[in-house]
């Protein structure tokens, strides 16, 4: 019985020559080599916490960076208050402020979409009748479908079932907007805590982040300036720019006679974050249809407003006296990221990409000083 045993033993694994020194003698490991493997663990672990928690803070993600980028914003008027109020009292008038306002802004534009948005579509299938504004559109526009076998009569009762659905979608919005309040307050109230924070301890987390980053403390700093002042110039920008925009449209369809202005000036100022085309989507249209239906001198005025006041007053003179002239990036590079930004993100692009694109290529030209120091380091030891 033993013998067999013995046979059916399995033989040990031969060890190499070091693992047998290693053996015999002790590990060979250094300290410097066990400090260096223990780095790299805590390395690869703070990367997965940072992964863990930029997951688990995803849901109320928008929230923490729109308070962010509303602290950055407003960080010149709370520097004003602080020397008078404290930081305490002046950080809390700021978002006090800022958050009645944003949403006063908001409260203001889903009331206009919902009761004027679903008066005008109702407007709009009754103006299909005799002698109605859509009835006098179809006709003049019928006049060039015919001739590719689209009769006006057929036309009119197209554009009446469009009608008739966007009534239809009007009340739908509405159930949507209901929904959403939720969400909305949520978002809301991360963005005012995360205002707040930003606005009292942003140089102790600037601070914090040269200490713990894996970079340079200087690299880090200029990351740091970089996402402010982008953030910064892509808030102001955007959002001032739009309601500039939807102000101006406001203005121009009063005086052209364009009914419902305001709700026409609330979707010019949402169009105008679409890019490349923006607010050109409300007023267009609009000074097409007043040329249509009989009012050319209005449809010309409207689209000269639309085109100057509207279009290159905010563009060319609002915003780089919103950004203070920051903007370091090439206009088809910012272009770029707007449009893929909004592909990637949703409408939360129209702020991610700009803040992204220029943080990636502040890090490449962060990369290229490096390597430049490099060749210029190995030339002069070469030397």
């Amino acid at each position: 019985m033993t013998r067999a045993s013995n046979d059916d033993a399995i033989p040990p694994l031969r060890l190499s020559p070091g693992e047998q020194q290693e053996r015999d003698h002790g590990s060979m490991e250094t300290p410097a080599d066990a400090a260096r493997g223990e780095r790299n663990a805590l390395g690869w672990a703070a990367i997965a916490a940072g992964a863990a928690i930029a997951w688990i803070v995803m849901p109320v993600g928008v929230g923490i960076l729109l308070g962010t980028l509303l602290a950055f914003a407003l960080q010149p008027p709370f520097e004003r208050l602080r020397p008078r109020l404290g930081d305490r009292w002046s950080a809390l008038i700021i978002v006090a402020g800022s958050v009645l306002t944003l949403a006063g802004v908001v409260g203001g534009l889903a009331w206009l979409f919902v009761s004027k948005g679903t008066t005008l579509t109702r407007q709009s299938i009754a103006s299909f009748g005799p002698g109605g504004l859509g009835q006098a559109v179809v006709t003049a526009v019928g006049h060039l479908t015919s001739r590719i076998g689209l009769p006006p009569d057929e036309l009119s009762e197209r554009a009446r079932s469009a009608a008739e659905s966007l009534a239809a979608g009007a009340a739908a919005m509405a159930e949507i907007l209901a929904a959403a309040t939720a969400s909305s307050a949520l978002t809301l109230i991360f963005a005012t805590l995360s205002m707040h924070f930003i606005l009292r301890n942003w140089q102790a987390v600037a601070l914090l982040a040269q200490e713990t980053f894996p970079l340079r403390p200087d690299y880090t700093a200029q990351l740091l300036a970089e996402f402010r002042r982008v953030g910064r110039s892509t808030l102001l920008g955007t959002m001032g720019t739009g309601i500039a925009q939807g102000v101006l449209a406001t203005l121009g369809f009063w005086l052209t006679g364009v009914p419902e202005p305001l709700f026409f000036g609330a979707a010019a100022a949402i169009a105008s974050l679409v890019p490349p085309v923006g607010a050109t989507l409300v007023w267009a249209p609009a000074g097409i249809v007043l040329i249509v239906v009989g009012h050319p001198a209005m449809g010309v005025i409207e689209l000269a407003w639309g085109a100057v006041v509207v279009a290159l007053v905010p563009e060319y003179g609002l915003r780089p006296w919103l950004v203070g002239g920051s903007g370091h990036l090439p206009s088809l590079v910012t272009f770029a990221a707007l449009l893929g930004g909004v592909q990637a993100f949703g409408l939360k692009g129209l702020v991610l990409g700009p803040v992204l694109m220029s943080l990636a290529i502040a890090v490449l030209r962060l990369y290229a000083t490096e390597a430049r120091k490099r060749r210029a380091d190995l030339v002069s030891s070469a030397g």
